[in-house]
């Protein structure tokens, strides 16, 4: 199978020269490609200069996550495209077992490596974790982290395994899926726009799946941070997108309704808390959706999966029943 490792970058030189020696040292049957938002420092010179095997993609404006990689993948012929963060250390190996999992799994269309915390290294990392899941109202979590909890690795979900969405942080799909789907959302800018790919990858009727066998190690919060109201926009105003494109169609409106609900309680608590940009985020967030919501709905799939979630509310599990660890949620399936 032919890989392609492609980073996308955004004027992160810094995490080049910190992150991208692993990639080229550890990806010997790869090609690995920087792909670059219109960055307006160094990165360009620097991969150039140092790492002259590494191809170069030049973007023309900053597309974001989205919209970056849907362009630069339009000049990348491989069989696998493994997206990588630019905060992103592989290990020794990491490529062979995902590989493998290909090979011998046809209807596998996206996997997932062990993502741990570059930082504190024996705990998952909060992008992804061990794989990730939604509940009925499109709350993300993860094995191995819900919400802010991030669970110590004991090798408790050392294992190959099925998942609903995998992190873009680092996120292995076939090319021919990829173009089956026509990529990422790019209206989503960035923030779940994988777990928008993954949910319309499903509704195809391929599967995902997670291979601990496969490490990497992630900084997270490299280029927008948890604290950012930005980040708070474009999570909220994505959820609503995304659950406007795949949800069953029975359901649709009901579950969006039950959720903006959800929205205005979190922001209320935003507001409580003197977080007064966060609770403005949330309102420009609906604003923005409600603004959108034509031309979402318009792009929804003939055909949505019925059960997509595991549990209807990790809301409701982890803020009143204080549940905090992947195993202990499954007993409330």
């Amino acid at each position: 199978m032919k890989v392609a490792v492609v980073i996308l970058n955004w004027n992160g030189v810094q995490l080049l020269e910190q992150f991208l020696p692993s990639v080229v040292k550890n990806s010997p049957d790869a090609t690995v490609f920087v792909a670059d938002n219109a960055s307006t420092d160094n990165s360009i010179s620097y991969v150039n200069t140092f790492f002259p095997t590494v191809k170069i993609i030049k973007n023309d404006l900053n597309l974001g996550f989205a919209g970056g990689y849907n362009e630069a993948l339009k000049s990348v012929d491989a069989d696998l495209f493994a997206l990588v963060n630019s905060d992103i250390e592989v290990t020794e190996n990491w490529l062979k077992p995902i590989i493998t999992t290909f090979e011998n799994e046809p209807k596998t269309a996206i996997i997932q490596p062990k993502i741990l915390d570059y930082k504190r290294k024996e705990y998952f990392e909060y992008a992804g974790a061990a794989g990730g899941f939604i509940d009925k109202y499109g709350y993300p979590y993860c094995r191995g982290r819900i919400f802010e909890t991030l669970e110590k690795d004991n090798g408790q979900y050392d294992d190959t395994s099925e998942i609903f969405w995998a992190s873009g942080a680092c996120f292995f799909i076939r090319s021919s899926v990829y173009k089956e789907l026509k990529g990422f959302d790019a209206d989503f800018f960035a923030h779940q726009e994988e777990v928008d790919l993954c949910w319309r990858t499903i509704n195809k009727g391929y599967t995902i799946m997670y291979n601990s066998a496969s490490v990497v190690y992630h900084v997270g919060g490299a280029t927008l941070q948890q604290g950012n109201p930005k980040k708070t926009f474009l999570n909220f105003r994505n959820s609503l997108l995304m659950l406007t494109k795949n949800l069953p169609q029975k359901e649709i409106y009901s579950i969006l309704f039950q959720r903006m609900i959800l929205d205005g309680i979190a922001a209320i608590q935003f507001l409580l808390k003197g977080k007064t940009n966060h609770f403005l985020a949330v309102l420009k967030a609906h604003a923005s959706f409600y603004s959108l919501f034509t031309i979402h709905y318009n792009k929804r799939e003939v055909f949505q999966v019925e059960k997509y979630y595991t549990v209807k509310s990790i809301v409701y599990l982890y803020f009143i029943k204080n549940v905090m660890i992947f195993k202990d949620i499954l007993t409330f399936k």
